[in-house]
């Protein structure tokens, strides 16, 4: 059977740290971070009282029916504009694409927490009569992808995935699965998140999964070092026009990187901690590079899923040493941008692949920052504090979710 290739031909970002692609990666390159004191509710009696906020967004912006701000979820507003911008990236003219070969994959991984939680909120306050209409469309997953169909009339395969942080690599590799077997020609696809609010922050909180250095926002989210004490939550999202290469190419379409392959396995063990030993992670890793055509060896980076939790970047670690054997420590980069960003979930995938492919298309890895003292088990080379001129022509990007769901994605130049 022959395949059909897949590549990214658009992007479309909001972020702690920016929210347009080169605004985003200068940042990332500078390393800077987004992560500040919580605005959006007071968090005075919180453990965790930092987050990665999305500034400068006005939803009005992107949604025609000013009615549809208020009727709308901030994750599902995210989903929206991101789509635009990706779509505006692209160059892709709306009047000359079969729009039945068009789809949108775009998730999340809690949804409408925000707007739950203050429907609840009515119903304990004024009754039962008083709670919107809305409630459920604003709270339901799948009404980024459905939002974004019906503002472009895009009739192919729609539908959202729910794997937690694994969302939005989920959502893009099964739209490159879509394409690279004729479904489907072009794709939205990737994930938005919107919950910090005081039920989400309270309930991983709650986990002890949150970094407490409230006093050095900045500081707080240190993949691989030996202070690190949890993950800072972060907003927004990542969507990426995916599409196929002879139909990028008919139309004189830039073109940032193939998406080559896809890997996802399930780690079978714990409802939130993952696998120690990184045998399942690392088999996903083989998996997606073995479509894409690649070895091991002829990785040049990992845009790690790496939160800054003990547990979790310890286990990335060894899953990469068994996937890459001797190269893990010989001229592989590995960075967490999660230093800066902070976590975004279900998004978190979405704005790191958009890495991986500006990584590629630039020639440069983006740092870890906060390294200062690494793990003494966490001990290959993550870019710390500075950027680094490499020229990427393989590119892999991990993101695990609670459940044991681990994804990874395969990008390579053109």
């Amino acid at each position: 059977m022959s395949y059909r290739r897949v590549v990214v031909t658009g992007m479309g970002v909001f972020s702690p740290v920016g929210n347009d692609p080169k605004t985003f990666w200068n940042n990332l390159v500078e390393g800077r971070s987004g992560i500040k004191r919580i605005t959006q509710f007071d968090a005075s009696s919180f453990d965790c009282r930092i987050a990665g906020e999305v500034t400068d967004f006005d939803p009005g912006e992107y949604l025609r029916n000013p009615k549809d701000v208020r009727r709308t979820d901030r994750f599902s507003q995210f989903a929206l504009a991101c789509a635009k911008k990706a779509l505006a990236d692209s160059g892709l003219d709306l009047d000359r694409v079969d729009k039945s070969r068009c789809g949108v994959l775009v998730g999340s991984g809690i949804g409408g927490l925000r707007s739950l939680e203050d429907q609840h909120t009515v119903l304990m306050n004024k009754g039962a009569s008083r709670v919107s209409p809305f409630m459920v469309p604003m709270m339901i997953v799948n009404m980024g992808s459905g939002l974004i169909a019906m503002e472009y009339g895009f009739e192919g395969p729609n539908f959202a995935i729910v794997t937690a942080c694994a969302t939005a690599a989920n959502t893009i590799g099964e739209a490159w699965r879509m394409i690279r077997y004729g479904e489907a020609d072009l794709f939205l696809a990737g994930g938005c998140e919107a919950v910090v609010c005081p039920l989400g922050i309270a309930g991983f909180c709650s986990m002890r999964a949150m970094s407490t250095r409230n006093d050095e926002p900045e500081k707080a989210s240190r993949p691989f070092d030996r202070d690190r004490d949890g993950f800072v939550m972060g907003e927004g999202g990542g969507v990426l026009v995916v599409e196929e290469y002879e139909h990028a190419k008919a139309r004189g379409a830039q073109i940032y990187c193939e998406l080559a392959g896809y890997g996802l396995t399930c780690d079978a063990y714990h409802m939130t901690a993952p696998r120690p030993e990184g045998t399942t992670v690392a088999r996903g890793m083989k998996a997606a590079s073995d479509y894409a055509g690649v070895n091991p060896d002829q990785v040049d980076y990992i845009n790690a899923h790496a939160t800054s939790t003990p547990v979790g970047d310890l286990c990335e670690t060894n899953a990469i040493k068994l996937y890459a054997g001797e190269h893990a420590k010989r001229g592989l980069l590995v960075s967490s941008t999660k230093s800066m960003t902070g976590h975004l979930l279900g998004g978190a995938g979405g704005i790191e692949s958009a890495i991986c492919a500006l990584a590629i298309k630039h020639g440069v890895v983006p740092p870890t920052i906060n390294l200062d003292n690494p793990s003494p088990d966490c001990d290959l080379d993550y870019v710390p504090h500075v950027a680094r001129e490499q020229r990427v022509r393989v590119a892999l990007n991990n993101s695990f979710g609670f459940g044991g769901h681990n994804a990874t994605l395969c990008f390579k130049a053109v």
